[in-house]
């Protein structure tokens, strides 16, 4: 319970308490001035009525904030729902964006690396080649000086040997 509520609840107890331990003060008739007239009442109840309409009085106005506030909650709550909905649909489109840019971006991955392994395969094949050409003159030059050594040893010449150190 709220302090103001409770300090409400106290003030009309006392109010109310009061009234019944003087009531008979508050029933004794008394000449009123109104402004205009003088009336014959009693100025105990005449006070209680009025506080009692005071309290009717403030009890709708709390009521009628109560109710307004409410209203505003609801209202808020309402346009923060719609704002929610709309920050979501934005995070949705920028993961679907997102998730265009990473596709894109993996299929250029995904060229480019076909297109090194297309340059790498031909000069793969190339250097194969050189190789294959390198080798194939290194066995020509190899059996090209067999034959010369196989054509001096049958002509009987002498094979020079070249000179080691020792």
């Amino acid at each position: 319970m709220q302090i103001r509520t409770f300090l409400f609840i106290i003030i009309l107890g006392a109010i109310g308490a009061l009234a019944a331990l003087n009531w008979e003060a508050f029933n004794t008739p008394t000449a009123l001035w109104l402004g205009v007239t003088t009336v014959q009442a009693s100025l105990g109840l005449v006070m209680l009525g009025l506080t009692a309409l005071l309290t009717l009085f403030f009890l709708a106005v709390i009521i009628s904030l109560q109710s307004s506030v409410l209203l505003e909650a609801r209202r808020h709550a309402k346009e923060l729902q719609v704002h929610r909905e709309r920050a979501d649909q934005a995070e949705a489109s920028r993961f679907i964006e997102l998730r265009r840019l990473v596709e894109a971006e993996m299929q250029s991955v995904g060229q480019q690396n076909l297109e090194l392994r297309g340059a790498l395969l031909d000069r793969m094949e190339r250097l194969q080649g050189g190789i294959a050409l390198a080798i194939e003159e290194s066995g020509n030059t190899v059996a090209a000086h067999i034959g010369e050594l196989e054509d001096r040893l049958e002509r009987g010449t002498n094979v020079e040997t070249p000179n080691r150190l020792a």
